[in-house]
């Protein structure tokens, strides 16, 4: 298994769509981390961009996400992504919890009257 996540300096990045970059781990079978490789994020909105095709085209099944609008949830989800929304903190500490499964998605999406590059997600002391 594959799992992404959108990262701003080693941390879970609030906003799928404006990362730096994005962390993809390789998991074993006893769902602990092989690898980690980072590639650059694209240029323009991730719902508008070709980062969910080339996710999935490298083997990525999940991606651990900040918050994200309907459009990038659908095109992901379009592309066989399970979206897990709500995390925040270290990218390491983040995957080492869903691997163990202290994390669900938040169901909650940014809105458009939200979107203005920023999301301010209710991010309690829990990572996701």
């Amino acid at each position: 298994m594959k799992i992404a996540i959108p990262t701003k300096e080693n941390m879970v990045d609030n906003h799928f769509g404006h990362c730096e970059y994005y962390t993809v781990l390789t998991v074993g079978q006893a769902n602990q981390i092989l690898s980690s490789e980072t590639i650059p994020s694209p240029q323009g909105c991730g719902c508008k961009s070709n980062i969910a095709g080339e996710l999935e085209n490298m083997g990525v099944s999940v991606m651990l996400a900040g918050n994200m609008g309907q459009g990038a949830l659908n095109i992901l989800t379009s592309h066989h992504i399970k979206v897990i929304r709500g995390c925040s903190g270290n990218v390491m500490d983040v995957a080492t919890d869903y691997l163990n499964g202290k994390i669900t998605d938040s169901g909650i999406n940014c809105s458009s009257h939200e979107h203005h590059h920023e999301c301010h997600g209710d991010n309690s002391k829990e990572r996701c």
